[in-house]
C-alpha cells in the first residue's frame, strides 16, 4: 500500500511496508517491531543517504537495516544504479554532506571507557568477604579456611553465609565468593582444605572500603602476626559448647501443669459478677523482658535451630518452648522466682501486650483455604493481649500462583488489619523477621522494665470472666496495663480445655468454607446452641419441600444482611449439607 503522506524515504518506507504485510499474514512476532519501524520512518522528514543512517529512528536496529542495505544493493544492481556509499556516521542533521565519504575508509578506534574499580554493595556478600579477608596480615601466606572465614565476615552481612534466605532458594552470601574469584580480588590454595587470599586488587579494594569507613586509618585493617591468626584459626574451629533448653525438655511438664491452672467458672456469670481483687505489683529493676519463641518456628527440617542461633548473635537469648497461641511473645521475667508464687500467682512470668503470628506466603494462602487463618485470628482476638502482629513473609513463589491468589492475599490482609484492627508487618525473608523481633525486644524493654507492673492474681480469674474483667479494667484505668502469668495465660489460651460451648459451636460453624467469625457469630445470635441449630432444621419437615426449606433456612434469616454478615443460598445449603440430615 502506497503511504498517503509524501514521505522523505519513499522506497526504502515502501520495502518496510511490504514486511510489514508479510508479518501480519505470518503472524509474526516481529509485527510490533515492523510497524514501529515504518511509522517511525513515515514520519521522519529527514532524506537519509544509506539505510545503516536509519538506526537513530524508533524501531531501526542493526538487523533490519543490513536487511534495508541488501535490499538497496539488488535495487540498484538491478536498475543499473551506482550504490550508495555507507556514512562513517549516521547522523540526522546534514546527511547530504557525507556523500563524498569512501566506503572503504576505517572507522575511527573507539575510545575505551576507562574500568571503573569494583566497589561492593555495604553489607552485601562481597564486601563481607573482603572485610573478614582483611582481617589477615597483607603478604600473609597461611591464608584462612571456609569456616573461619564466615565467622569473621558474617558481622559485617545482613545476609547469612551458612542458609539461603527462604528454604526455595539454594544461594547464601558465600555464593558471591565465585564473582570474587573472577575479578581476581580473592584467591585459594590448597586441597582438599582451601584457604582463602586477598589478590593485590582485593587489597585495594580493602583499603578503599576502610578509607571509606574511617578516612583517619590508611591501611584496611591492624596487622597480626602468623602466630596470633594460627591461634584466632583454632579458637574458631573450636565448637561452642550449647546449654541445653531447659524449656523444651520440661515441655510435657509444663503442658500437664497448665491444664487446670484457670477454671471454667459459671456460664451463667456476666460482668455485672467482676471479682474484686488487689494487684501484685512488680517494682522497676525486679523483673527482666524477654522473648518466648515457639520451638515449631524452624526454617527447614534440617535447620530447625536458625531463627534461635541467628537472635543470639544479635544480643537477644529467646526463651524456647512450645506455645498454646502465636509464634511469639514477650514476658517479664521477675528475678525472685518466688515472688510470684507468695502473693496468688504461679511460676515467675508475667506475659506482656504483645504477641506475634508470623506467615509465610505460601503459609498464609494455605490457612486461608482451609480455613484456619480465620480460627487463629478468632483465637488471638479472644486471648486478651492487646496488641497482636502478623509478620507476612513474601517469600518467592510461583508467578502464576502468585498472580491466581493475589486478589485472595491482599483482601486477607486488608480484613486483619481493619476488620480485626492487628497490625501487618511484610518483610522479605526470615533474616528480616530476626531482625524485627530484635528491635522489638529492645523497645519493650525500654517501654516496661522502667515502670511497674501490675498483675491480676490467678485465683481471681475464670475462663468466663477473663476478658470481661480485662475490659472492665481497660475502660476504667486506660493508662495503667493488667497483666496475669504466663501459665494462666497457656491455659486460658489451650485450644480444648478451656473452650466454652459457645466457643466450640464457633469453631465448628467456621470450619465449613466461606463461614467466617462474623458469619458464625450472626448464626450463634439466631440459634444459641448446636442443639437449637440441629432442631431447627428437624423442624423444616421431610420430602422435597423439607429439604428446600431446610436448604434455604440460613440464607432467609441472614440473607438481607449487610457485608460480611450476609450468607448467600448457595453458602446456606452447604451449612444444611453438614448440620441437617438433606
Amino acid at each position: 500500500m502506497p503511504p498517503e503522506e509524501p514521505c522523505a524515504n519513499p522506497l526504502l518506507l515502501q520495502w518496510v511496508q511490504e514486511w510489514v504485510d508479510q508479518a501480519r499474514d505470518r503472524n509474526s512476532k516481529g509485527l510490533t517491531t515492523y510497524r514501529k519501524a515504518y511509522i517511525a520512518l513515515k514520519a521522519c522528514p529527514v532524506t537519509f543517504q544509506h539505510p545503516s543512517q536509519l538506526q537513530q529512528l524508533k524501531g531501526f536496529g542493526p538487523k533490519l537495516c543490513d536487511r534495508l542495505t541488501e535490499k538497496l544493493e539488488k535495487h540498484c544492481r538491478e536498475n543499473g544504479l551506482p550504490t550508495p556509499k555507507r556514512p562513517r556516521k549516521s547522523t540526522a542533521s546534514g546527511p547530504a554532506n557525507q556523500d563524498d565519504e569512501q566506503d572503504g575508509q576505517e572507522r575511527p578506534p573507539k575510545r575505551q571507557r576507562k574500568a571503573k574499580p569494583y566497589v561492593p554493595t555495604l553489607r552485601s556478600g562481597p564486601y563481607a568477604i573482603i572485610m573478614g579477608l582483611a582481617t589477615l596480615e597483607e603478604g600473609s601466606r597461611t591464608g584462612i579456611t571456609k569456616p573461619q572465614l564466615i565467622e569473621v565476615a558474617q558481622p559485617h552481612c545482613d545476609a547469612s553465609f551458612t542458609a539461603p534466605p527462604d528454604p526455595t532458594s539454594f544461594y547464601t552470601a558465600w555464593s558471591s565468593m565465585k564473582t570474587l574469584l573472577e575479578k581476581d580480588l580473592v584467591y585459594e590454595k590448597g586441597r582438599p582444605t582451601r584457604r582463602y587470599f586477598l589478590t593485590e586488587e582485593g587489597w585495594e579494594v580493602a583499603r578503599r572500603i576502610q578509607h571509606t569507613l574511617n578516612p583517619d586509618q590508611p591501611r584496611p585493617a591492624p596487622a597480626r602476626s602468623e602466630p596470633e591468626l594460627q591461634e584466632v584459626g583454632q579458637a574458631l574451629s573450636r565448637p561452642v559448647p550449647r546449654s541445653p533448653s531447659l524449656e523444651v525438655q520440661d515441655q510435657p511438664r509444663e503442658e500437664s501443669s497448665y491444664a487446670n491452672v484457670v477454671t471454667s467458672g459459671d456460664s451463667s456469670s456476666s460482668s455485672s459478677a467482676l471479682p474484686n481483687f488487689r494487684p501484685i505489683r512488680l517494682a522497676p529493676g525486679s523483673f527482666e523482658v524477654q522473648l518466648v519463641l515457639d520451638v515449631r518456628e524452624v526454617r527447614a527440617k534440617t535447620d530447625r535451630d536458625y531463627m534461635q542461633n541467628e537472635l543470639s548473635k544479635k544480643g537477644i537469648n529467646p526463651i524456647m518452648r512450645s506455645l498454646e497461641l502465636g509464634d511469639a511473645l514477650w514476658i517479664a521475667k521477675c528475678k525472685d522466682a518466688n515472688f510470684l508464687s507468695r502473693h496468688g500467682a504461679e511460676g515467675d512470668e508475667i506475659v506482656l501486650d504483645y504477641i506475634v503470628e508470623r506467615k509465610r506466603l505460601d503459609d498464609l494462602i494455605g490457612s486461608v483455604k482451609d480455613g484456619r487463618f480465620h480460627e487463629q485470628k478468632f483465637r488471638l482476638k479472644r486471648s486478651g493481649v492487646k496488641n497482636v502482629v502478623y509478620i507476612i513473609e513474601e517469600i518467592a513463589m510461583d508467578s502464576d500462583t502468585l498472580d491466581r491468589r493475589a486478589e485472595m492475599v491482599q483482601s486477607a490482609i486488608a480484613s486483619t488489619q481493619v476488620v480485626n484492627g492487628f497490625f501487618v508487618k511484610k518483610t522479605q525473608k526470615m533474616d528480616d523477621t530476626i531482625r524485627y523481633l530484635t528491635r522489638m525486644t529492645m523497645l519493650l524493654k525500654k517501654q516496661y522494665e522502667s515502670k511497674t507492673l501490675l498483675v491480676i492474681p490467678t485465683e481471681v480469674l475464670t475462663a468466663q470472666n477473663y476478658l470481661p474483667l480485662l475490659e472492665h479494667l481497660r475502660i476504667k484505668e486506660p493508662a495503667t496495663g493488667h497483666y496475669i502469668s504466663y501459665p494462666a495465660f497457656a491455659s486460658l489460651a489451650s485450644k480444648s480445655d478451656m473452650m466454652t460451648l459457645r466457643d466450640l459451636y464457633l469453631t465448628m460453624l467456621m470450619c465449613t468454607r466461606q463461614v467466617s467469625g462474623e458469619k458464625a457469630l450472626e448464626i450463634q445470635r439466631r440459634w444459641k446452641t448446636p442443639y437449637d441449630f440441629v432442631k431447627a432444621y428437624e423442624n423444616c419437615g421431610d420430602g422435597e419441600a423439607g429439604k428446600k426449606r431446610k436448604q434455604e433456612m440460613v440464607s432467609d434469616q441472614m440473607g438481607n444482611l449487610f457485608g460480611r454478615k450476609k450468607i448467600t443460598k448457595p453458602l446456606s445449603q452447604k451449612i444444611a449439607e453438614i448440620w441437617a440430615d438433606t
